[in-house]
């Protein structure tokens, strides 16, 4: 097994995090649904592991194929085929009524097949269309999380549940499997096609003045306090080099202001820097590259 495309969390909730401790988030049940989905994705990823069979895993793809954007959690590209999965982490019991999924109190939630098998039907005409392959797909729901039960489900219902993680993956890993050129090939031209940020992304306005400003602790995300080369966590008892803790706030506002030029005085402000100033300025010149001279300078990679 290789894996030729890591996960990493989207643009969308890696904005999220860095906004939720320098902002009252005004959907907050956006960004839990947003990390709950995230915490099922890397299940799925630590199942995979068991694949020993030659086989390339391809994660987290954000495609478009005629003008329809998709997203897949979850490649797997064998010899004669190839495995779709998209992650689901419920929790609790549930019940299908026909075509309807319920929870046990009688509340419906949406049925996560139509996208799945959205998802299923783009990709296999972006193979056939696009990519010049006719591989067979076959495509499951993957329900990672231990306390999930589905009470009535068909047997045909193309799903994995809890308790069939463990066969499936021997059913994987006893496939016949000898990768070329071409697999590889295709699993590239797939990475090359991903986009990075999502048309439906959403995140609330926000700008520089009106956030919170100070180091974020990298391990609770509470505001660190400066204690001469060192920051210090009170919430957790984190500490960090106080250069390392400067770079890294830099870097997140990179990600939360990427238009913005990066200046020793805006980031003075950023990081709350009430000791020794220069301590900004010598993390700039030891990590960027300084343009321009004076008030006027500012510092780029």
């Amino acid at each position: 097994m290789k894996i030729v495309k890591e996960r990493e969390p989207s643009l969308e909730l890696k904005v999220l995090r860095l906004l939720k401790p320098r902002m009252n988030l005004p959907d907050q049940q956006h960004y839990v649904n947003l990390e709950k989905g995230y915490a099922g994705e890397l299940k799925l990823d630590v199942w995979l592991e068991g694949l020993r069979n030659d086989c390339l895993v391809v994660n987290d793809l954000l495609l478009t194929h005629k003008g329809k954007v998709f997203q897949i959690d979850s490649l797997v590209i064998f010899q004669s085929m190839i495995y779709l999965f998209d992650s689901k982490y419920h929790k609790g019991n549930f019940y299908l009524d026909g075509n309807k999924w319920n929870t046990l109190a009688d509340d419906e939630i949406n049925s996560p097949l139509p996208q799945m098998e959205r998802c299923e039907s783009l990709l296999r005409q972006l193979l056939r269309q696009c990519l010049n392959t006719n591989l067979p797909i076959e495509a499951f729901l993957v329900f990672t999380h231990p306390e999930f039960t589905l009470y009535h489900a068909s047997p045909k219902l193309p799903a994995i549940f809890p308790t069939q993680l463990h066969s499936f993956m021997k059913k994987m890993n006893k496939l016949d499997s000898k990768l070329n050129r071409s697999h590889e090939k295709l699993a590239e031209q797939l990475v090359a096609q991903h986009l990075n940020k999502s048309p439906n992304t959403q995140w609330p306005e926000y700008d520089f003045g009106h956030l919170k400003k100070g180091v974020v602790c990298s391990k609770c995300s509470s505001f660190m306090i400066e204690r001469g080369r060192i920051w210090m966590c009170a919430a957790c008892g984190q500490t960090e080099n106080a250069q390392a803790a400067i770079l890294r706030s830099i870097q997140e506002f990179k990600i939360l202001f990427p238009k913005e030029k990066i200046t020793s005085n805006k980031m003075r402000k950023w990081c709350a820097v009430e000791g020794d100033r220069k301590k900004v300025y010598r993390t700039l010149t030891n990590h960027f590259k300084k343009v321009g001279s004076r008030s006027a300078s500012y510092y780029i990679d």
